[in-house]
């Protein structure tokens, strides 16, 4: 019944929202800005937080339109991670079974946080990435972070590394593995500096593991453009010691 009236309560508002009274002026003043962004960010709040899979769709949905209107506020950072990370960490059970678990709801959840590209919405990706078990919406997470190209003092390479290790040692996916030596090639940048040891050491496995050869011949690609880099940058230093 709750939920009955939350949505009834939604898509209320929700009409009120879409289909402006007659007359209105098409460009809205401030004030009349700010409350529609509010009323959106409380019915993406409302179905975010529905029991249905079809409620977090229609979140979803509002949330990118939202997005793609510049409205990339706290409330949506809320709701995506609500939802990202339900069915994980937020878990709901009835007679034991596990009923809120849409690892595809968490991938587009993924997406949008990549999209919203705030300091709040990586740590976000980053603890969606240290709870979460499903292979596609890693492989988005680490997307979205390769897409941000935040790493504050290589905090995200390490945990990239760190799943992908757990992975690699229990079931190595070729898609997420992709995904990851992309990310290190974004991260690492022309010079690899921001690559650490374990993240280099982990394109040595893939590159040796139990992957189809194209992503093992990725991995090996960005091994040589790592060595490049690195030796190009030894030479340099080298050079501008001689100098001085």
């Amino acid at each position: 019944m709750v939920n009955m009236k939350r949505f009834i309560l939604g898509f209320c508002v929700a009409i009120v929202f879409l289909f402006p009274t007659a007359g209105q002026e098409s460009e809205l003043s401030v004030e009349e800005s700010y409350l529609q962004e509010s009323i959106e960010n409380r019915i993406i709040r409302e179905q975010s937080r529905g029991d249905s899979r079809e409620m977090k769709e229609r979140a979803l949905a509002y949330i990118d339109d939202a997005i793609s209107r510049g409205n990339k506020s706290e409330s949506i950072r809320q709701a995506l991670a609500y939802m990202g990370l339900e069915g994980i960490k937020n878990r709901g059970r009835e007679n034991g079974r596990l009923i809120n678990n849409y690892p595809d709801i968490r991938r587009t959840c993924a997406k949008y946080l990549g999209q919203l590209g705030t300091p709040e919405a990586k740590e976000t990706l980053l603890e969606m990435i240290y709870n979460e078990n499903e292979p596609m919406v890693l492989q988005e997470a680490v997307k979205s972070l390769a897409d941000m190209g935040i790493d504050d003092r290589g905090k995200t390479i390490s945990a990239i590394t760190w799943i992908l290790q757990k992975f690699h040692n229990t079931n190595p996916d070729n898609l997420f593995a992709l995904s990851a030596i992309e990310a290190y090639e974004k991260f690492g940048g022309i010079n690899s500096a921001n690559l650490d040891q374990n993240a280099v050491e982990m394109l040595n496995k893939i590159s040796e593991g139990p992957y189809v050869t194209p992503v093992k011949d990725r991995a090996m690609q960005a091994l040589v453009k790592i060595r490049k880099a690195q030796a190009q940058a030894q030479q340099e230093q080298q050079q501008q010691r001689q100098r001085q």
